[in-house]
């Protein structure tokens, strides 16, 4: 299994934001005739974390290729030893494995409505129904999922942050994406919030 992680995990990832984010964001771009990538490049608090949350996934994406070349140079990232256990890996990889097709599935159930970042001027349909029933917002809990999982396959220091900087990054954007739909979907939108926890 050792020597299988190192390919695995560009791979994995490589398929994950090509189908998760690149597939989808293209198939809603046909449909609505807009780019759903809405993230401002200004020096705005919301730009500044959607530059910091690029940062880290090429980050990730980038210690992953370093991973795969350089196996054997793990000390660099500084491991966590007491958590090199096999048991912990292969529950890293399933946990992968699950993050990648519930990211997909809640994808899909979100349909035309998918944005990366919030979209002020397009209104977008308030999805409540299959995995939005258990989650208000199940791809951040996917995408928390991924980072989780890539921490048990490869616990160091390096793969830690990735998960802390993404979990502090995407509670940030759900806030501000919680504000935007309470002002565009008002009353149905706050008893939604009652009903169903914000990640699970």
């Amino acid at each position: 299994m050792d020597q299988l992680i190192p390919i695995f995990l560009p791979v994995y990832f490589l398929v994950y934001f090509s189908i998760a984010f690149v597939l989808k964001s293209w198939i809603v771009a046909k449909r609505i005739s807009k780019n759903p990538f809405v993230i401002p490049r200004d020096e705005s608090a919301y730009g500044l974390i959607g530059f910091y949350f690029k940062v880290t996934l090429v980050g990730m994406f980038l210690y992953t290729i370093f991973y795969a070349i350089f196996p054997t140079k793990d000390e660099f990232y500084l491991p966590i030893r007491q958590l090199e256990i096999v048991a912990i890996r292969y529950t890293g990889i399933g946990i992968l494995f699950f993050a990648l097709a519930w990211t997909i599935i809640a994808q899909a159930q979100m349909k035309d409505s998918w944005r990366i970042g919030i979209d002020h001027d397009t209104a977008s349909e308030l999805v409540t129904t299959g995995l939005f029933s258990i989650s208000r917002n199940p791809i951040f809990f996917g995408m928390t999922l991924s980072l989780l999982g890539l921490f048990l396959v490869t616990p160091n220091a390096l793969t830690l942050v990735f998960l802390l900087m993404g979990h502090v990054l995407m509670q940030i954007q759900i806030r501000l994406e919680e504000e935007f739909l309470t002002k565009e979907h008002g009353q149905s939108y706050s008893d939604y919030t009652k009903k169903v926890r914000r990640m699970i």
